[in-house]
């Protein structure tokens, strides 16, 4: 068992589920950061050196067609070309065939190409600490159709690739953009977490509050908070069924208790009323008195041995030893021996029903049957019949036992199966028995996985069907 410090050791589902949100979420926008970032440096440098690689041979074809046969190079074209270039990160130096220079950015403005170097060197270490990049250059052959070789254009620049101030600004912007996304998914899972935690832990708290009330005694309290789970609907369902449950297995309790007593009440008061008549010399122990208090003692043990064989009945380990037998065979045998209490109470007794085979615990029906039978002479009146028929029914056995007596009011009909209950409160406790016959009956049809029913009306009769399954 756990004690309250324990207990209190423990998270609540509601904090476990909140915290498994936020760490999805964590965990999902990570790496979502670093397949991005990834992907994104990849496809980016692919697209920069593929790009960079167009700028040059688009420049290199700028330069070239600044040359005209028989009219040489266009310097200032060149110089526009190049120093355009120039803002784009590109240092270009153009020769004739011989190597003397034609233009050169260096000598153009040597302190600008440094400091432009110097500027992408440092905008590739921010990003990348261990960058082992330099300058490169490319170089292009300029080739006249007519005169051959006229030239070359050198396009040097930081490689193999660089980022530039506007190509850095949107890979940071992705980058904030990412954790802008990070910061709201962790708020929205602290929110749907309090909320889902909330409508998944409420009707657990209440179904946990409901079985501490029932492991206390208390069972009238109910789960009323609807779940759209469906495993906590199952749950507090069956919180609901088993509080239910125990709510009429103590009312039966309760009833059985009072109902014991007050059967044993009226017998053991009128011993306690003879014996002390006897012991203070009112009444002498004769034969009579004794014999009367035998009977008492009688009603008590029989009482207590239905209880026994109730108790037994009802038990769901309840043993049945099954057999194959004949169950109109089994009546007419058990109708010969009730055939001399039929006799005396001028009854007449009817069995209608041809050979039927059934796999069943004998004994155990027979009680059925015996019982079914007691009851009918109970109810039925001097001239009266008692029919039994037996009838076959693919799967299953019906047998029949009805009477033309008294019959059962419908306010009482309901409660004939229940311990100690009599339909007929004017008949006197030694001829009505306990009232645990057909409680007893019931219970040994259901072992059976059969079912038992009536039918009455009242000054018409009464009908008992039982149905058994022939295996």
């Amino acid at each position: 068992m756990y004690r309250n410090g324990d207990y209190d050791m423990k998270l609540s589902l509601r904090t476990k589920l909140t915290i498994s949100y936020i760490s999805i979420t964590l965990i999902s926008v990570f790496l979502i950061s670093i397949i991005t970032n990834l992907l994104l440096d990849k496809h980016f440098k692919e697209y920069v050196i593929k790009n960079q690689d167009h700028k040059n041979e688009e420049i290199a074809s700028l330069v070239s067609q600044q040359f005209k046969p028989g009219e040489g190079w266009d310097i200032d074209s060149i110089e526009d070309i190049c120093i355009s270039a120039l803002g784009q990160g590109m240092i270009i130096k153009v020769e004739d065939p011989s190597g003397d220079v034609i233009w050169d950015a260096r000598l153009h403005d040597n302190s600008l190409c440094e400091q432009m170097l110097h500027h992408m060197e440092q905008n590739m270490s921010s990003r990348y600490p261990n960058w082992e990049g330099g300058y490169v250059e490319n170089v292009y052959p300029v080739v006249s159709d007519k005169l051959g070789k006229v030239g070359t254009v050198i396009i040097g620049y930081y490689g193999p690739y660089y980022f530039s101030d506007s190509d850095l600004a949107f890979i940071y912007t992705m980058n904030r953009l990412l954790v802008g996304v990070g910061v709201f998914s962790l708020v929205l899972s602290l929110f749907l977490g309090w909320i889902m935690s909330k409508r998944l832990s409420t009707p657990i708290s209440r179904a946990i509050a409901t079985a501490r009330m029932i492991s206390k005694g208390y069972f009238n309290d109910r789960i009323t908070e609807k779940s759209n789970t469906k495993e906590t609907a199952q749950l507090t369902e069956t919180i609901n069924n088993l509080a239910e449950v125990l709510e009429k297995q103590e009312a039966l309790r309760k009833q059985l208790t009072a109902d014991v007593a007050h059967e044993l009440r009226t017998p053991l008061a009128t011993l306690q009323s003879h014996m002390e008549a006897m012991i203070d010399g009112i009444w002498k122990p004769d034969t009579e008195r004794l014999k009367s208090c035998h009977e008492e003692i009688m009603r008590i043990n029989r009482m207590i041995g239905d209880l026994e064989k109730l108790a037994r009945y009802e038990s769901e380990n309840l043993i049945l030893t099954k057999s194959n037998f004949d169950i109109s065979e089994l009546i007419r045998n058990i109708i010969n021996n009730f055939e001399k209490d039929f006799l005396n109470k001028d009854v007449k007794i009817k069995f209608v029903g041809e050979n039927t085979g059934l796999k069943a615990d004998k004994d155990k029906i027979s009680q059925v049957i015996v019982n079914l039978l007691s009851n009918a002479i109970k109810y039925t009146p001097q001239g009266g019949t008692v029919c039994v028929t037996v009838k076959d029914c693919d799967d299953t056995v019906e047998i029949t036992v009805e009477d033309n007596g008294m019959g059962i009011s419908p306010e009482d009909l309901p409660h004939i199966f229940e311990r100690f209950y009599r339909a007929d409160k004017s008949r006197n406790r030694l001829t009505g028995g306990a009232g645990i016959g057909l409680t007893i009956t019931k219970a040994i049809v259901e072992a059976h996985k059969g079912k038992i029913q009536v039918q009455s009306k009242i000054n018409e009769g009464t009908k008992f069907i039982v149905l058994l399954p022939k295996s």
